[in-house]
């Protein structure tokens, strides 16, 4: 196998420290050596002057046996030193305690060969270890693992496995080991044999351990339902004393329930445990989650950002709203764009031939937006955008006489009405930009580094947004979807608004002023920007939440009434926005979802929405024809750009 540059970097570095070792232990210097392997065994385990050096060391302490001190346990311990210490308990023959060491190096980096070396592979080993010893070394093995085992950490550990499957097979009528060996043969994807262990382990012990892992290979083996009979039995047959694990397997039961789509049946075995446990730490983020997948409602992952605000302690809180988050528009990512404007530059873009130098000159029929002109201009900064007409009502108009202006507009051209930032002002923010976050809150804490830049910047970012970064994702959003680089600049700007000045009281305070301009500005991208950090407040702030929902309420009745006459772009993703701030009054939640089931109904109608994350071009159909909304041009370059008929919003992201 061909070494990566990393790896040859690696083994150059252990073998400097395997060297000078050698040159302490011909000084006498042990416990230096002794350091030294243990830095070498962390660069390359499977060196072999490592090994040789390690013997070595053995040797000149007078044995394996007292070479053991010169690698201590007690106190913070240092992986390198717990690998090396596997390997002298092996030499010294106490192979109980050298697979238990070897175990827990596996269990805090599976990534590295800890398990590739010769003694571990013995023939005669799994007759020299007591199998009670093995079980509690694959328990930490396994615990640590993800499940199913990637493909690279399965070559990891793989020795590992095998070691544990000749010991149990040597040994099988042992419960505690059967039960563990399930779980780590499970993770290989060998769930068949997984599903054997556990049965025989529960046959011969039953109890909650080989219950739970039956029920962890049944369902693995694809048969949820034989798992949810193992479970509930074991619920059904648990003794008082075992309250505190049942606990946790009523959780599983319940949120099996929900994988099966049938959220509705899980939540009596959560309320079950919390009458008992009103501070179990997964049950109640667990209630959080089902009763989310029986409506949908956001509300329940707001409750399960405040319960991990109250209870930092229980992580799962943290870990369930970042998978419900996943990929939901403002909730875990971006939303997406509909304009006609847009979708012409989705065209423009997935056209052979097409680069940065290339020039067109587009026609719409109607106002749009001012900002999908700057996700046109950073992908194809030679081309311009025309607009015929304005709707009523005028799109160009603020809601309210603001303080805070970024737009300007000559007749039907938009142009910025702000200067861009300073260099470092734009680097910081491109640097910090994202596209998808693990959750709302996540979102705002990450936008604190903005914090420090000044007012001006921030809002000189809106209407002049960096190029995206110079990687892999950046380079695509450039030549795919520019406009979803153009939002998240956005949103992030005003999250850094929202982080300004925060030592002044939310009420009357200078982030207030201007995000409230933003949002009840001219209809425009920025509007969806301010109303997402407003959002963030609200979820982070709860004492901001009842201003922040009249905020939010004044723009979603203005978008509502202007639908009826002319196309409000920005309104689905406008309607998500209200949604994913549950603390709104219910009137306003009920009209933002009834304008989005307007708007699915006429997609229907329509041929069904688009989806970008299916598509990167995301805006073209088998004949190149746009889907949403027409266009034309010709070999000049220029393009005219028609809306879809009135009041037809696409749906850019589908829910999970």
């Amino acid at each position: 196998m061909a070494h990566t540059d990393d790896e040859g970097d690696d083994r150059l570095a252990a073998e400097g420290e395997v060297a000078v070792a050698r040159l302490a232990i011909d000084s006498g210097d042990l416990t230096h050596a002794a350091d030294h392997l243990a830095d070498a065994i962390l660069a390359d385990p499977q060196l072999p002057e490592l090994h040789e050096a390690l013997a070595e060391l053995c040797a000149a302490a007078g044995g394996p046996g007292k070479a053991r001190e010169l690698f201590p346990l007690d106190g913070e311990v240092y992986l390198g030193t717990v690998v090396c210490r596997a390997h002298v308990e092996a030499a010294a023959g106490d192979w109980d305690t050298a697979v238990a060491l070897l175990a827990s190096a596996i269990q805090y980096e599976p990534a590295r060969p800890w398990a590739h070396t010769a003694w571990l592979a013995r023939e005669d080993l799994p007759t020299l270890v007591d199998p009670d010893a093995v079980a509690q070394a694959a328990a930490r093995a396994a615990g640590a693992l993800p499940d199913p085992l990637p493909a690279e950490l399965a070559d990891t550990v793989r020795p590992f496995e095998r070691f544990l499957r000749a010991v149990t097979d040597r040994h099988p009528e042992h419960p505690l080991l059967l039960a563990m060996a399930s779980g780590l043969t499970r993770r290989f994807g060998a769930t068949t044999r997984a599903v054997e262990l556990a049965e025989r382990a529960q046959r011969l012990a039953p109890g909650y351990l080989p219950a739970v892992m039956l029920g962890n290979a049944l369902r693995a083996d694809g048969r949820p339902e034989e798992a949810l009979a193992v479970w509930e039995a074991e619920l059904a047959r648990a003794a008082p004393d075992e309250a505190d694990s049942s606990g946790y397997l009523a959780v599983d039961v319940a949120e099996l329930y929900g994988t099966l789509g049938r959220p509705a049946e899980g939540l009596p075995w959560l309320e079950r445990v919390l009458a008992v446990d009103p501070d179990h730490p997964k049950a109640a983020p667990a209630r959080h989650g089902l009763r989310h997948a029986v409506d949908g409602d956001a509300a329940h992952l707001l409750a399960l950002a405040d319960h991990h605000r109250d209870h930092p302690d229980h992580e799962y809180a943290q870990d369930l709203l970042e998978r419900l988050s996943h990929r939901e528009p403002w909730l875990g990512m971006v939303s997406g764009a509909t304009e006609a404007t847009v979708n012409v530059l989705h065209q423009v873009l997935g056209t052979s031939g097409t680069g940065r130098d290339t020039e067109i000159d587009c026609t719409a029929s109607a106002v749009e937006p001012p900002s999908s002109v700057l996700a046109v201009q950073l992908a194809l900064p030679r081309s311009t955008v025309t607009y015929r007409s304005v709707g009523e009502p005028d799109p160009r108009l603020p809601l309210t006489e603001p303080t805070t202006r970024i737009w300007a507009w000559d007749g039907t051209d938009p142009r910025p009405a702000v200067a861009a930032p300073a260099p470092a002002g734009a680097e910081l923010l491109r640097a910090t930009a994202e596209i998808v976050w693990p959750t709302v809150p996540a979102a705002y804490d990450h936008a604190v580094r903005l914090a420090g830049l000044p007012l001006d910047e921030l809002l000189g970012a809106l209407v002049h947004p960096p190029l995206p970064r110079e990687d892999d994702l950046g380079r695509a959003l450039l030549a795919h979807q520019p406009e979803l680089w153009v939002r998240a600049v956005q949103a992030f700007a005003c999250l850094g608004i929202a982080h300004h000045r925060t030592d002044q009281p939310w009420e009357g305070s200078e982030r207030r002023r201007v995000l409230r301009d933003l949002l009840l500005g001219p209809e425009d991208w920025v509007v969806e920007a301010a109303g997402f950090a407003l959002v963030a407040i609200g979820w982070t702030h709860p004492a901001a939440r009842a201003d922040i929902a009249e905020l939010l309420r004044q723009r979603l009745h203005y978008s509502a009434r202007a639908s009826r006459s002319r196309v409000v772009t920005i309104l689905r993703s406008y309607c998500a926005l209200v949604l994913a701030a549950p603390w709104t009054d219910r009137a306003d939640r009920d009209l933002a979802r009834q304008l989005l089931a307007e708007a699915d109904a006429r997609d229907a109608d329509d041929g069904g929405p688009t989806d970008p994350t299916d598509d990167p071009a995301g805006s073209t159909d088998e004949d190149g024809d746009s889907t949403d909304g027409d266009s034309t041009h010709d070999d000049s370059g220029s393009v005219e750009a028609r809306p879809a008929r009135p009041g037809l919003l696409r749906r850019l992201f589908r829910r999970s």
